[in-house]
Order: structure tokens, then C-alpha cells, then sequence
């Protein structure tokens, strides 16, 4: 499979996950929670069923294991960022989840990145803590503010399970999205039940309905069907890193459409993590590439021909 391609698809799912927190912004409250995320992964669920028609009934073993597996992570990082996007600006949620892009290559293990790579992690991490200072003085992040750092880093262990669980078996990657969306809705569904978020429903506005449904068809089932496709010919280190270029769209859809304040120290932060994303990609881009130019196993444990592909 060509990069190139790979990278486009990985380049689109930023694209729209950079969308989503305006999005879900406009949408969700702090009390309904649960209730926004049971009925957006249950209408992706049955968007996906659509498209994969009598194939669902052919779904195999491994692949209800490592989507039940992947499903259980991903709806606490749903939840997390959920609530953190109630609690503070969509633009702040989007550039502290950037922190992803330094964790998951640090979850690679000792030698895992270059020490060079330590330098732009550091920015974007610097440039996060001004995203939550306020200008009148240190002060300690908002509750919001640390629930998408929570978010951020079990994203990194998402993307670091799903590449080591789907590289060694012969997954499906369509049908493995839909147990990880199916298992999500139930996750959510049953604590909003129990908290009574599901009345709410019945007033939702044409606006509400829409947003949801872009989030559950363009942010759900293209996002993470593209992020199954894909880590089936990337890295993990490599896929956070493109997925990382949404700081670049949420700054853009956060100020240019939702009209976000930017105050001096936010620009500032806004500025580290974009940029420090970028030299982290050009860093983690150059160590594994170049055991690949040699000809020697990269850090997936494939070989890599000449021009590095995989």
C-alpha cells in the first residue's frame, strides 16, 4: 500500500476529528453526557451495519475480541474528552489532545524515539500548560482541562493497542470498527439509562440531530474505519503524528467559525503545540525511516525497502 495514500486518510480523520469538538460543543451538555454518546456511536453503529449489509453475520472471533478490547478504551476516552469539552473551549480541547503525539512514540518503549524528540515533546507540553493559564498568574489547570489530558493519554494507548494487537492476526478492519462502535453505544447507553439522560432526547433540535449525525457518521464511522484501515501499514508513533496535525484545524474552526477568544499567552501555547507537532513529525518521521532506507527492520518489526515504505 502506497504511503502516500495512508497518510491522506489518516491527514482526513484529523481534518474532521478537528471539526468535532465545536461540533460537540454545540451539542452536549455536562448532565447529558452519556445519553450524546449511547445515541451518537448507536446511530454509527447502525450507519456502519448498513454498509457492511450480510457480511455482519460473518464477523469473526478475534474480531469481537480486539474490537471489545479496543471499544472499552476508546469509550473512556470518549467520555473524558466529552465532559473536558463542556468544561472549557473547544479550541483548548482540540490542542491538549496534541499531547497524544508525544506519549504514544514514548510508549514504545526504552530507545523507542531519538533524544532529539524530547525537544519538541517538551514544547508541545509547555504549550498545552499556557493553553490553560488564563494571563493573571499561574493557576492550576480546570477540571476540563485535565479530563482532556486524561483523554489524550488513553488515546495514545489506543493507538499503541490497536497496532499491536491487529499486526500479528488477520483482522477484519470494518468488522472490528463496528464491535469497537457497538461496544462504545452499550457502554454508554447503560449508565445513561440508569441516570435518566435518555429524556432529554425528545427535545433535541434539527440542528442537535444534524451535528450528531456528523459526528457519528464522518467523526465515528469514517474516523475510526480509516484508523483500523490504516494501522495495518503504519506505525503507531507514525499514525499519532499525522492524526496530531489536528491542532492545525482545530485553531482554524475554533477561532475562524466558533470566534474562541485568543488572548496572547493562548496564541503563544497555540503556537508550541502546532509547532512543536510538526518537529516531533519531522523527528519520528527521520528514525523511522532511516533504518528502513538500510534495509534493517524498523520499530513495527518490518522491513523496509529502499524508499522506506512499508
Amino acid at each position: 500500500m502506497p504511503r502516500h495514500r495512508v497518510d491522506l486518510a489518516l491527514l482526513a480523520v484529523a481534518l474532521v476529528w478537528g471539526s468535532s469538538y465545536l461540533a460537540a460543543k454545540e451539542v452536549v451538555h455536562a448532565d447529558g453526557v452519556f445519553a450524546f454518546l449511547a445515541l451518537r456511536f448507536g446511530m454509527a453503529v447502525w450507519g456502519l451495519m448498513l454498509v457492511l449489509g450480510r457480511r455482519v453475520a460473518r464477523i469473526g472471533r478475534d474480531d469481537v475480541i480486539a474490537g471489545s478490547l479496543f471499544g472499552v478504551i476508546l469509550a473512556a476516552i470518549c467520555v473524558g474528552e466529552t465532559y473536558g469539552v463542556t468544561m472549557t473551549s473547544a479550541s483548548n480541547a482540540g490542542l491538549i489532545m496534541a499531547l497524544t503525539v508525544v506519549i504514544t512514540p514514548l510508549l514504545g518503549g526504552r530507545g523507542a524515539v531519538a533524544p532529539l524528540f524530547y525537544a519538541p515533546a517538551a514544547m508541545v507540553v509547555l504549550g498545552c500548560v499556557a493553553l490553560t493559564q488564563s494571563g493573571g498568574g499561574f493557576a492550576l489547570p480546570g477540571a476540563g482541562d485535565v479530563l482532556i489530558v486524561g483523554a489524550a493519554a488513553l488515546r495514545a494507548v489506543h493507538v499503541t493497542v490497536m497496532s499491536r494487537t491487529s499486526k500479528p492476526r488477520r483482522l477484519d478492519p470494518t468488522s472490528v470498527t463496528l464491535v469497537q462502535l457497538t461496544t462504545v453505544a452499550v457502554l454508554t447507553a447503560l449508565p445513561a439509562a440508569a441516570l435518566g439522560q435518555f429524556s432529554a432526547v425528545p427535545q433535541m433540535s434539527g440542528r442537535g440531530w444534524a451535528l450528531t449525525a456528523y459526528l457519528a457518521l464522518a467523526c465515528t464511522v469514517f474516523a475510526f474505519g480509516a484508523q483500523m484501515w490504516a494501522v495495518r501499514y503504519s506505525t503507531p508513533a507514525r499514525m499519532s503524528l499525522l492524526l496530531g496535525t489536528e491542532p492545525l484545524w482545530v485553531v482554524v474552526i475554533g477561532v475562524g467559525v466558533a470566534g474562541d477568544p485568543v488572548t496572547a499567552l493562548g496564541a503563544l501555547g497555540a503556537l508550541m503545540v502546532v509547532s512543536g507537532t510538526l518537529w516531533a513529525a519531522a523527528v519520528d518521521s527521520a528514525t523511522v525511516s532511516g533504518p528502513a532506507r538500510r534495509g534493517k527492520p524498523t520499530r513495527s518489526g518490518r522491513l523496509g525497502n529502499k524508499r522506506g515504505s512499508k
